[in-house]
């Protein structure tokens, strides 16, 4: 988990720039409500994040970290709830399976919600954000749902670089703890939640544990999606559940051992 990194696919058709330029329309509100400032050098893996020094606004606290995971797990488990369930009514509409996608599609929603759950332990939202998340929620389920049915592919492209964000935001965060920025966090366990639902061992149970399993599964859901978004989305088999003739063969699976950045090109899996 230590190695995972930050990563960037870059954007080669019109339907890659438009999901890219969304992410970063939401990118730009969630910084100013969360009082966060991108650097797009760390975005790009230029600049170490321990090296940041921001100060007054811009300076980020415990409270203002778990303010900003809180708003960005409210929103990062729409997409795969909306993915799966469409896929779901047009299986059944059209009576034959859906190759797998289904399941991968929840797993995803499932794993957020759970990120969610976990910080909501550690610190409970006043009411001005219960009601910001409850209107970027409508919002943004609506946006999703209707943008499914017309380009699957440009929402995966776009879940797929919303979670490059993700997994900046999380190595921030670690580099902060690391550099001694947050000594609230430098001893504190992690919730009963997250150990049963990760299954921290002994001695791996902290904040900064809690933070690399988190950045793990927002790396996973980065690679998920980016490969979806690769794919022809009718007829192409989930790569991640599917059977391979060499299994010894790098090959894309549940777990982060083969995991790639940019996603598995259609050509990689089929």
């Amino acid at each position: 988990m230590n190695a995972i990194k930050i990563a960037h696919r870059e954007a080669k058709t019109w339907s890659d720039w438009v999901a890219l330029g969304m992410v970063r329309l939401l990118r730009v509100g969630m910084d100013t409500a969360t009082g966060y400032r991108h650097d797009h050098d760390v975005a790009v893996g230029n600049k170490d994040p321990k090296t940041q020094s921001k100060r007054g606004w811009f300076a980020m606290n415990e409270r203002k970290w778990l303010v900003r995971f809180v708003f960005l797990e409210s929103v990062a488990g729409v997409p795969g709830m909306v993915g799966g369930m469409l896929r779901h009514l047009h299986s059944l509409r059209r009576m034959k399976r859906d190759n797998g996608w289904i399941e991968t599609l929840l797993e995803e929603a499932y794993n957020e919600r759970m990120h969610l759950l976990t910080f909501l332990k550690m610190a409970e939202p006043g009411w001005f954000m219960k009601i910001m998340i409850l209107g970027a929620q409508g919002v943004f389920f609506n946006s999703m749902f209707f943008s499914y049915l017309v380009s699957p592919r440009t929402c995966h492209r776009f879940v797929g670089y919303l979670e490059e964000e993700a997994v900046i935001t999380y190595t921030r965060a670690i580099a902060d703890i690391d550099a001694g920025k947050l000594p609230k966090w430098e001893t504190l366990e992690a919730p009963e939640i997250a150990v049963k639902y990760w299954r921290m061992p002994e001695g791996h149970r902290k904040m900064r544990d809690l933070l690399l399993y988190i950045r793990a599964d927002e790396a996973k859901h980065r690679e998920v999606n980016h490969t979806l978004g690769n794919l022809e989305q009718k007829k192409d088999p989930n790569p991640f559940v599917s059977d391979y003739n060499d299994p010894t063969l790098p090959h894309p699976g549940k777990g982060i051992e083969n995991l790639k950045e940019s996603g598995w090109e259609r050509k990689e899996v089929l």
